[in-house]
């Protein structure tokens, strides 16, 4: 009863910000995203006859995490009908809670080993919606290339699933570069924020009415290979979802004085023809949208405004492996 997966982080291009219900966690939007290669965990699952459960991620042990591992854990032994202990051991290749989406790829990752080591065998779409319920942006993890979370109608959640709009192989000149600007853990959680952001931001209403036809946009944008579409309808969205956590009671600004320098230095160096966009999540990182045929450019003149940056294009699906970590 054992299993090791590997699952990609994946960085939305259309956001998703807001929860209609926190048990299921359904979503008030649909999202896009695409599957980062770059970044990924690894985690091996095993039941047992452990006399606890035990989750050690990057060699620490799990405390407290903004994500309740353990209560999916239990979640996926319900399904399984099984009521041995697990012991989970998960690495990342990238920094845990940076705004990075290492929760995506760690509940991701947690989700096909648990339910295979768990003896289930379930399909694409049974695994996106298992992953959405440890963690929502999870769900997109589980599929390659560019992806789509659709929010569902359902109160039961049963409409509420991710799959492919494009797989990886439909735009390899495709790249995102993502800026490290700090590698600490971010004060404010993504689901704590996402939370005040819904009660309190008197622009989460706006951010609603348009986020449909970003939605249209971006997926016309994928399907034609359209870079200016795409690019652009992403640093909007992105700057509208940071609207509405910038007018949360109390404020929420993720940015640190490094994300705004780039964020600047890209709207320069589009001016100069250079064409690149932006983009956020609940962290201070910056995501930059650009070809391929740009990025030793692009990558000479971070040098001057970052230390670390890590290069991905378009990836692969969450997946199986046989090399466990125990």
């Amino acid at each position: 009863m054992k299993a090791t997966a590997v699952a990609n982080a994946n960085i939305a291009l259309v956001k998703y910000w807001g929860k209609r219900n926190k048990e299921l966690i359904l979503p008030f939007n649909s999202s896009i995203s695409m599957v980062c290669d770059g970044l990924h965990t690894k985690t091996t699952v095993e039941f047992g006859d452990y006399d606890e459960d035990s989750i050690k991620i990057n060699n620490e042990e799990l405390q407290k995490d903004e994500k309740d591992v353990l209560g999916h854990v239990e979640r996926i032994r319900k399904i399984a009908g099984i009521n041995k202990k697990a012991k989970v051991i998960s690495e990342a290749n990238f920094p845990v809670a940076a705004g990075l989406a290492s929760s995506a790829s760690g509940l991701a990752a947690l989700t096909l080993a648990a339910s295979k080591a768990a003896g289930l065998d379930l399909s694409e779409r049974e695994l996106t919606m298992l992953a959405r319920q440890g963690s929502g942006s999870a769900s997109r993890s589980i599929s390659e290339g560019f992806g789509i979370w659709n929010k569902g109608e359902k109160e039961d959640g049963t409409d509420s699933f991710a799959e492919t709009i494009a797989p990886k192989a439909h735009w390899p000149e495709f790249r995102m570069i993502a800026c490290i600007v700090s590698e600490a853990k971010k004060a404010t959680s993504s689901r704590a924020g996402m939370s005040q952001t819904v009660k309190t931001s008197p622009y989460y209403e706006g951010w609603l009415k348009t986020i449909d036809q970003d939605i249209e946009n971006m997926k016309e944008g994928i399907k034609k290979k359209d870079f200016t579409l795409v690019g652009s309808t992403a640093e909007a969205n992105a700057l509208k979802m940071h609207a509405t956590m910038i007018t949360t009671d109390p404020s929420i600004i993720y940015w640190a004085p490094g994300t705004m320098e780039i964020m600047h230095s890209i709207l320069q160096w589009r001016e100069e023809g250079l064409e690149s966009y932006f983009t956020m999540d609940a962290g201070p990182q910056v995501k930059i949208l650009c070809l391929e045929k740009d990025l030793e450019e692009i990558q000479k003149r971070l040098s001057n405004l970052v230390k670390k940056t890590i290069v991905c294009k378009p990836g692969d699906g969450a997946r199986l492996t046989e090399d466990h970590l125990f």
